[in-house]
């Protein structure tokens, strides 16, 4: 699959380039590369709006392994903040980098079985078989506050949870 790599980003936008040179020059990624580390959200599939981070998914095994590397990786970086979330059992650091918001999220899940890799995908697919009116149609709501899944959910009439009635369209 294409968003195995970051490599894509470089014959991307303006600011799918910038991505690539903010995560390639500091060794974000392969600082991270124990840890399967997949950028998903919405800069890959652009749909990005001017607030949106660079979503780092990771798999851990040992979880105070993960939580010691993201410390020791990245909290000399401004704005560095760590927490847990008993929610989805995962652990989040959220620093910045040259201007970009990076948040590295990680889970005991492998990363193509993880909600936010699931998401992108269907989204990917969906932008694909509806076109650029529709893409801007998912960045103006995303302008206006509606989180991504949300926006989809809306743009597509979906009912219920929209993280749920994507997830329901995976093939």
């Amino acid at each position: 699959m294409k968003f195995d790599t970051i490599d894509y980003l470089q014959t991307g936008n303006e600011r799918q380039q910038r991505a690539y040179d903010v995560l390639t020059n500091h060794r974000i990624l392969a600082q991270l590369a124990p840890f399967s580390p997949v950028l998903v959200g919405t800069i890959p599939i652009n749909i990005d709006i001017e607030s949106s981070d660079l979503d780092v998914i990771c798999q851990w095994s040992d979880k105070s392994e993960f939580a010691t590397a993201l410390h020791s990786l990245f909290g000399h970086y401004p704005n560095f903040t760590f927490w847990e979330n008993p929610t989805h059992q995962a652990v989040v650091a959220h620093f910045i980098v040259d201007g970009f918001e990076i948040e590295v999220f990680g889970q005991n899940i492998p990363i193509k079985n993880q909600n936010a890799y699931r998401h992108m995908l269907v989204e990917d697919k969906l932008l694909a078989q509806h076109g650029e009116t529709f893409r801007q149609q998912i960045v103006s709501l995303k302008q206006q506050g509606y989180k991504t899944e949300p926006a989809f959910a809306l743009a597509l009439g979906l009912e219920g949870d929209p993280y749920l009635a994507l997830l329901a369209l995976e093939v």
